[in-house]
């Protein structure tokens, strides 16, 4: 029978950092006293575990620091969001199972505050797109729950669905769906419909970059997209693919390669080998959670070099942001007076220039890409600025020329890939165009996927070494 073990952590927080969130809920509650917080491990197992078993796990998640005292106050667990398995949760699990530890199923990490004097610093405590606050360690065993899936449910208002699932759709496009559906003679299902709101998401302008293009009454001869796709088409030398494949490759030279061989022997191999490049944005998960947000639009583009052709290699990432005026506490600059304000959604630019590039770059080191170029920009003028930033991802690899264009790939592999590109895309493209996203936070409608650069080097070895042999 499962069993959920707790187990005490060391500190989750310095004394500065627990001495400047002090400081942060203050500003909304001036009752607010002190603060405490501790990591709280919790092991999901198939069976009781043995002496030697949980002596092993307790090795396991002992980094040598001593347990804080036992803290005062109201606590708020913070963990993992429900109904999602964190990147830190992967590599634990991993590992004991790598240690002969079987009979745990997952292992998770939790944070645990303890506030004094403070009414409900919840918000304060936890990103509310990748976590989820419980009020006492009993409910600690709901991250664990297994919810069956629902059926699809068919869809008669598509116009009420639009309200409350958020859909986000324009009256056009409603119109069409209705039109579409009535011919086809079925209602929608709910799972079209959310599919076909990403259509108009940051990830997926297709149609309207490949709609008509109407200046002053007269339609023009090529398409948005043709007039981007018309500078290549005009000077195609040095490229070998362009907007046909998750990244672009450029031309080449002659390149010493060192990898193992069919039997495992490392060798230095001389072959052709292009380049590949890729840039693309996350503005809005970063607008929303800039750390998660920015590490995923990293590792989003990561992933599109890698899955380039028959699999390349990332090699230097770029990031870049574009936000409005900072407004440093205490160094504000005359030109900063002012401003059209934000969404209460949103992150402050400088919360976002704080927190962004560190999770852009932390994705790129922990899978193992160095992150060498970026830029930074504000801009704000009257009304007009990145208020809605923009956070760039960016990256240089190579590929060898002949895993350039696409062969045949084992089913198990694309399913595997898309659904990790599936489980991002619609959880962002919910957030991006839909005018009442608190509600969805509340009602939990969509899900952000945590950055894992582990699962994503995992996802790269295997497709590498499919190529290499």
């Amino acid at each position: 029978m499962a069993e959920i073990l707790q187990l005490r952590g060391p500190r989750a927080a310095s004394e500065s950092s627990l001495a400047k969130l002090i400081a942060v809920i203050r500003k909304s509650d001036p009752g607010a006293r002190s603060a405490a917080a501790e990591y709280r491990y919790l092991v999901e197992t198939s069976r009781a575990l043995s002496p030697e078993e949980l002596r092993l796990v307790e090795r396991l998640l002992d980094d040598g620091a001593p347990k804080p005292p036992r803290a005062s106050g109201k606590l708020y667990l913070v963990v993992p969001r429900l109904g999602t398995i964190s990147p830190w949760s992967s590599k634990a699990t991993d590992i004991a199972r790598n240690c002969g530890l079987a009979a745990v199923k997952r292992i998770e990490r939790a944070v645990a505050y303890y506030v004094e004097g403070a009414a409900n610093p919840a918000a304060l405590l936890h990103d509310r797109m990748t976590q989820t606050v419980l009020g006492s360690f009993a409910e600690a065993t709901k991250l664990f729950e297994q919810v069956p899936p629902r059926p699809l449910g068919a869809i008669p208002d598509i116009r009420r669905a639009n309200r409350e699932l958020g859909l986000a759709l324009s009256e056009d496009e409603i119109e069409y769906l209705e039109r579409a559906y009535r011919e086809m003679g079925r209602s929608p299902t709910d799972a079209e419909l959310t599919m076909f709101a990403q259509a108009n998401s940051e990830h997926c302008r297709h149609k309207i970059f490949n709609a008509d293009w109407v200046i002053d009454g007269e339609r023009q001869r090529q398409s948005l997209f043709a007039m981007i796709r018309h500078t290549h088409a005009a000077s195609p030398q040095g490229t070998v693919v362009a907007y046909a494949d998750n990244a672009a490759i450029m031309e080449g030279r002659t390149a010493a390669r060192f990898y193992p061989e069919r039997g495992g022997v490392y060798r230095k191999n001389a072959a052709l080998t292009h380049t590949v490049i890729k840039v693309e944005t996350h503005n809005h998960p970063t607008a929303i959670s800039p750390f998660p947000g920015a590490a995923t639009g990293a590792g989003g583009e990561i992933r599109d070099e890698g899955s380039t052709g028959r699999g390349a290699k990332p090699k230097a990432g770029l990031v870049g942001f574009s936000v409005s005026n900072l407004r440093i506490p205490g160094y504000e600059r005359p030109w900063e007076e002012g401003g059209a304000g934000k969404p209460a959604r949103i992150a402050s630019a400088l919360d976002i220039m704080i927190e962004g590039p560190i999770g852009a770059a932390a994705f790129n080191n922990e899978f193992g890409r160095p992150n060498l170029c970026g830029y930074f920009r504000t801009f704000e003028f009257q009304n007009r600025g990145y208020h809605k930033p923009i956070m760039l991802a960016g990256g240089l690899g190579n590929i060898a020329a002949l895993a350039c264009q696409l062969g045949p790939v084992r089913a198990t592999e694309v399913t595997l890939e898309e659904r990790a590109e599936r489980r991002v895309v619609v959880a962002v493209g919910l957030q991006e165009h839909a005018p009442t996203l608190a509600n969805f936070i509340e009602r939990q409608t969509f899900r952000i996927e945590p950055a894992s650069a582990d699962y994503e080097a995992r996802l790269r070895d295997g497709r590498r070494r499919e190529h290499l042999a």
